[in-house]
């Protein structure tokens, strides 16, 4: 199955009216926020999925490489934490394996032949959605447990925009363009695939930073709050 889930790349003309009216996909956004309706981190999650996957950012993912980084640290940095909280964990977590294993399938998907792969066929796209996704669930929820410290938490996060930040480094800074699903659709957005490339390897190095300072800061609050309380 030789397709691209969100389309062909778009024109820079025709792209605000390349919406993703996907019926499975709508149903199940839907069906998400009835689930979710009393839970308001919840809601915030469908709100940033429907961006990800009904907007014309879903096409643009096709066509531009950094559109697609955008894509991704919307789903791992900012729908996953919210869903972390719309579903907090029950007791202990194992915040260094869901570290490792949230790390490992970023960069497994990144790698180019993997990457390829899951913009040609829409089951590897929607395996590398899910396990993005699902892993950072993980991870978050093993970040905002009551059981783990706040210097474990704070650590971990950090941890968490390091390897992100790694990630795009290597993109920057990469001698030649690596994906073979966008040698071509820049030029239309002026662009090379290379200059493509390093915009989305800056775009993981620099303002994927946004969401992990947000959450570092309310840890902070939450930590603060609850020193102050154990001390009245």
């Amino acid at each position: 199955m030789n397709e691209i889930y969100c389309g062909p790349p778009p024109a820079p003309a025709q792209i605000w009216t390349a919406w993703n009216g996907d019926p499975v996909l709508l149903l199940s956004l839907a069906v998400m926020t009835l689930v979710l309706w009393r839970r308001p981190a919840g809601l915030a999650a469908v709100a940033v999925l429907v961006i990800a996957f009904v907007s014309p950012l879903c096409a643009l993912s096709s066509a531009l490489f950094s559109a697609r980084v955008v894509h991704h640290i919307l789903l791992v940095a900012v729908a996953a934490p919210l869903l972390a909280v719309a579903f907090p964990a029950a007791g202990p977590r194992r915040l260094a394996s869901a570290f490792v294993v949230s790390t490992l399938v970023l960069w497994g998907w990144h790698l180019p032949a993997a990457y390829d792969l899951a913009l040609s066929n829409v089951a590897i796209y929607w395996l590398m959605q899910l396990t993005l996704i699902a892993s950072a669930v993980w991870f978050w929820r093993a970040v905002f447990a009551r059981e783990t410290s706040l210097v474990e938490a704070m650590l971990f996060v950090i941890a968490g925009f390091a390897q992100m930040g790694m990630l795009g480094a290597i993109l920057t800074f990469a001698p030649d363009p690596l994906y073979a699903a966008h040698m071509s659709a820049p030029f239309a957005w002026g662009l090379s695939p290379l200059d493509d490339q390093r915009l989305g390897g800056l775009i993981m190095w620099v303002p994927a930073g946004l969401p992990y300072a947000v959450i570092a800061a309310i840890l902070m609050r939450r930590g603060w709050s609850g020193l102050a309380e154990r001390t009245a």
